[in-house]
């Protein structure tokens, strides 16, 4: 018997990249000008290859110009021609470009002598100009004596138009059909979750309030609560009883978990007596709620957010010449991303006996400092 092929199916494991696409795009960029010469016997006589010159336009970031040529441009034709050309009138390598000029009936019957790349196919495609001053157009525009007794010279004028439309070549990149992604709106649907209260399973209670939550989403914000929820015996009770910690702190906790956000806490300048506290903010209490329930992205946010409210507190004591407050708030900066502003407490509640001993450059020096 024949020796049987073995096949061996290599899996490739590899990720599979995400198919890409591009698109080239070539059109022209079209502008017009209206070319009116005034005053045509006189032109007349001016000699063969002897033009004039319209003002230059600029299409496709190229500038240009007509000429007409009243005796012809080509010295074999002996004037019996007029010469109508359009002119790279500015620095330029191989600019293709698709040509159109019409010289209008002044009689008003519309019928125009047109001769036009557009809206027709070219066998050579699109004229290439390859240098300043080069030119397209015709030597034998229109013969002269029947110019002279046509529709289109009126009151010695003629008007001449022209478009130019130049050749570009782009690439696309982006996908052919592009759909425009929103924000995610995830923290918004979670957080209708916990105030609907629909599908909960756990209740929270906090002093004397109780509050309904998902287990799967507590636990997948926090490795503390995943412990209880399944790894401990406990895992199956539907009320648990939290201690050490306040409604409005647990509530806000509990914002952040499903909504991905901070409850916003505003500190007022006001007149009263004293400043609050910094240990009795919504923020400092969060920060140690992070620390116990180990949420992380909580931490992160709640830093930022004691680090702006310490300074606003440096302000309204500065403002306020309240020292005492300085001296209590100092140890709070112990944390290693709060160093820098230690160091400005330590100086203001140990060193200095009086704020006003200080001076102005307390707000001035101190505070930025602070701040960086």
């Amino acid at each position: 018997m024949s020796e049987q092929p073995i096949i061996t199916h290599v899996s490739d494991t590899s990720p599979l990249n995400r198919p890409t696409s591009s698109r080239s795009v070539t059109e022209t960029v079209n502008g017009s000008h209206r070319f009116v010469i005034q005053g045509y016997s006189l032109a007349k006589g001016m000699g063969v290859g002897k033009h004039i010159a319209s003002d230059n336009f600029t299409v496709g970031g190229h500038q240009w110009a007509i000429y007409f040529y009243p005796d012809g441009k080509n010295p074999e034709d002996t004037s019996t021609y007029v010469s109508v050309f359009i002119a790279l009138a500015s620095e330029g390598t191989d600019v293709r470009a698709l040509f159109e000029l019409t010289l209008v009936d002044q009689s008003g019957k519309g019928k125009h002598k047109v001769h036009s790349h557009f809206d027709r196919s070219l066998e050579s495609g699109p004229y290439t100009l390859k240098y300043r001053g080069s030119m397209w157009g015709y030597k034998r525009f229109f013969r002269r004596a029947m110019l002279e007794t046509s529709d289109f010279l009126k009151d010695d004028c003629l008007k001449i138009n022209c478009t130019v439309g130049v050749v570009r070549s782009t690439i696309d990149c982006s996908s052919l059909h592009p759909i425009q992604v929103p924000d995610s709106d995830i923290g918004s649907h979670f957080g209708m979750l916990l105030e609907n209260m629909e599908g909960s399973d756990v209740v929270f209670s906090v002093a004397d309030e109780k509050f309904h939550a998902h287990k799967l989403v507590l636990a997948a914000r926090s490795s503390v609560f995943r412990t209880e929820f399944f790894d401990e015996l406990e895992g199956d009770k539907q009320e648990i009883v939290v201690a050490d910690m306040e409604p409005t702190v647990f509530k806000a906790m509990l914002h952040f978990i499903y909504r991905d956000s901070l409850v916003e806490e505003e500190l007022e300048d006001t007149s009263s007596s004293s400043i609050p506290s910094v240990t009795d903010t919504l923020t400092a209490k969060l920060l140690a709620a992070a620390d116990r329930y180990d949420l992380t992205r909580l931490r992160r946010n709640s830093k930022q957010s004691a680090l702006d409210l310490l300074l606003k507190i440096l302000q309204l004591s500065c403002n306020r010449m309240d020292l005492n407050t300085l001296k209590k708030t100092a140890p709070l900066f112990s944390q290693s991303f709060l160093k820098p502003l230690l160091v400005v407490m330590m100086i203001v509640a140990v060193e200095v006996e009086s704020l006003e001993a200080f001076g102005p450059s307390f707000q001035t020096v101190v505070i930025p400092m602070a701040g960086g």
